[in-house]
């Protein structure tokens, strides 16, 4: 069974990426930038580096059911295709690379390595902040990741460049140009209930986060590994001074 809908529109765009999986993607971006800006400790927004790591991890756990239940290009089975790569890759050495309406076979593989990526940094910081691993390795794993996420944004300008289809802006709108992908409808949107559970994740993640650590969501002292009192990390609610202050 087709997993399309007509546009009843027949006009010059059609929807590809639902309206959550959108905001997911431009809220992770914020917070990502957020994290890197704030990592230093005379930063500016220092006190911030937390939050924007556990905002990352409440939207990580978002897409991850996002995946099951949402829109139909949001969904892992739709846009996991293994055995499209290859023809995927002769398509690019060949300078034509087939324009693919969801994400295309090596993005997809992309999209995976940034959620691994993602989900071992705010673990490592996770381990850094009770003290249990060396910073070294948090910084080293976050700096992997933003490679990774050079990359990916150097491969969407360059498919955007060769197959014609703006693809930053599509993820902005949700809609493609119709004049790129003939006899192209209207994707299904995620039901009423998809968005529910999705909530219910974000508010079961919040309050999980919020249970293992209080002050999450709100501006901590940051400190960089080895530094401080004894070397003991001192953000808020997080270690001891040994000087007692």
């Amino acid at each position: 069974m087709s997993m399309l809908v007509a546009n009843p529109a027949g006009g010059n765009t059609f929807k590809v990426w639902d309206a959550p999986l959108r905001l997911f993607h431009w809220l992770l971006v914020a917070a990502i930038t957020a994290a890197f800006l704030s990592s230093e400790g005379d930063s500016p927004i220092a006190a911030w580096h937390m939050a924007a790591g556990w905002v990352a991890a409440v939207l990580l756990a978002f897409r991850l059911i996002w995946g099951f239940v949402g829109g139909e290009h949001a969904r892992f089975v739709n846009f996991i295709r293994p055995s499209g790569i290859v023809a995927h890759i002769r398509g690019l050495v060949a300078g034509h690379p087939e324009r693919t309406v969801g994400h295309n076979p090596l993005g997809a593989l992309a999209v995976l390595a940034l959620f691994a990526a993602v989900g071992a940094v705010l673990w490592t910081g996770i381990q850094v902040d009770a003290g249990k691993a060396d910073e070294d390795i948090h910084e080293a794993l976050a700096y992997g990741m933003l490679a990774l996420v050079g990359i990916h944004v150097a491969a969407v300008l360059v498919m955007s460049l060769v197959t014609r289809d703006n693809l930053a802006r599509a993820m902005v709108t949700g809609r493609k140009r119709t004049a790129l992908y003939p006899g192209a409808r209207d994707a299904r949107v995620p039901g009423f209930m998809a968005v529910v559970l999705g909530g219910v994740v974000v508010i079961a993640a919040v309050f999980g986060i919020t249970r293992f650590d209080p002050a999450a969501f709100s501006p901590q002292a940051h400190g960089e590994a080895g530094e401080g009192q004894g070397g003991e990390y001192t953000a808020a609610g997080h270690g001891e001074n040994p000087d007692g202050d």
